[in-house]
Formats: C-alpha cells, sequence, structure tokens
C-alpha cells in the first residue's frame, strides 16, 4: 500500500501576514513618553549684583532633602504626602499680612483685580548630591501642585472658572486670557532651586 503524501502548507501569504501583524502591533502598542519638569530658565545676567536685595526669613518656605531622602520643611521632618497642604498654607499666608509667621504683602496692581496685597513668598528647595531622583522628582510635583490648587481655588472663587477652562476657553479669548494671568500674578510661580550640597544625613 503506497503511503499518502502529507499536504505542504501554502506560505505564499505567509509574508501579508506578518506585515499585516506589525502594522496591528504598531497601531495598538502605546508608547511611553518621557516625563520631565516644565521650567523656564531665567535670563543670563549680564552684570554682577553687588548687593542683592534681601530676603526675609518669613517671606521663605524652606525645604531640604538631605541624603536619606528625609524632607525637612522649615527644619521639622515631614512626609511628601503632608508637603502639598503645608505650601498651599505657606503660599496662601495671611490674608491680613498681619502674622509674622507669614510672608509680607506688596501693594500691586493686577487688571480685572486692581490694586491688591500680593505675597512675598518664596520656595526655597534644597537637595543634597545623595538625594535620590524619585524623591527629587516627588518633592517637586508637591510643590508645584500646591501652587496648581491655590490657583484653582483661586480661579474658582473669583471667576468662576477653572483653570483649564481660563487656558482652552474659546468664548471669550481675550478676557479668558486676562483672567489667567491676573491668577498667575496674584500668585506666582517662586521655586527657587539651590545647587544641591553635600547636606549630609
Amino acid at each position: 500500500m503506497a503511503r499518502r503524501a502529507a499536504p505542504e502548507i501554502n506560505a505564499g501569504s505567509m509574508a501579508d501576514i506578518a506585515f499585516l501583524l506589525l502594522i496591528f502591533f504598531l497601531v495598538t502598542t502605546t508608547m511611553d513618553v518621557d516625563t520631565g519638569l516644565t521650567r523656564k530658565l531665567p535670563p543670563p545676567i549680564e552684570d554682577e549684583i553687588e548687593n542683592p536685595p534681601e530676603v526675609k526669613e518669613r517671606n521663605v518656605f524652606q525645604v531640604l532633602v538631605n541624603a536619606n531622602n528625609d524632607l525637612l520643611v522649615e527644619g521639622e521632618p515631614i512626609l511628601v504626602t503632608q508637603l502639598r497642604e503645608a505650601a498651599k498654607e505657606f503660599i496662601i499666608g495671611d490674608p491680613t499680612f498681619t502674622d509674622a509667621s507669614m510672608p509680607e504683602g506688596k501693594p500691586t496692581d493686577i487688571p480685572l483685580l486692581g490694586r491688591i496685597m500680593v505675597s512675598k513668598q518664596i520656595v526655597s528647595l534644597q537637595n543634597d548630591r545623595g538625594t535620590s531622583y524619585d524623591m527629587y522628582i516627588k518633592v517637586q510635583n508637591e510643590l508645584v501642585g500646591a501652587y496648581n490648587e491655590v490657583r484653582e481655588e483661586f480661579a474658582q472663587r473669583k471667576f468662576g472658572k477653572s483653570i483649564q477652562q481660563l487656558e482652552t476657553g474659546a468664548e471669550d479669548s481675550e478676557l479668558f486670557e486676562q483672567q489667567l494671568s491676573a491668577v498667575k500674578k496674584v500668585y506666582p510661580q517662586r521655586i527657587s532651586e539651590a545647587e544641591p550640597k553635600n547636606v549630609g544625613e
């Protein structure tokens, strides 16, 4: 009895199938985008300032991260999860500007709002050279998040709109831009980052 020959597999369309699979995976695969910090660098200083303006201690919110990734705020250890609320409290400050432990105010003319007192607050961040990058990013995110939440609350209270509405609104773009500018002038983001040092443990 003659042995029956095994049927051949038609491989003519294998290249087409492989190509289609390649297209499918290219279309459906998500690509991770590197995240980073959005920062606008200050312009270069042409002439050295001999006598820089003195900043009072009450106007500075001191944040320190040591080599062990321990977080100190105003010399007191706190958790990263507590940093945002502490920063918000300092950024908002005392509405009457009479509390000596909170930042001073400066009379400022702001479009749509008139002449109001604006806090002289500055957030000073100091890292140790041994601080991990992960901890550095967490601290930065909490500080920026504090400013964003303060601005959001002010925009909702003063103009009845969210920051996102002011940034993307098309109803009255010129008015929205003025309102957004006013919010940023009332609560300017001032994060002063010093050069990392060997702060130690």
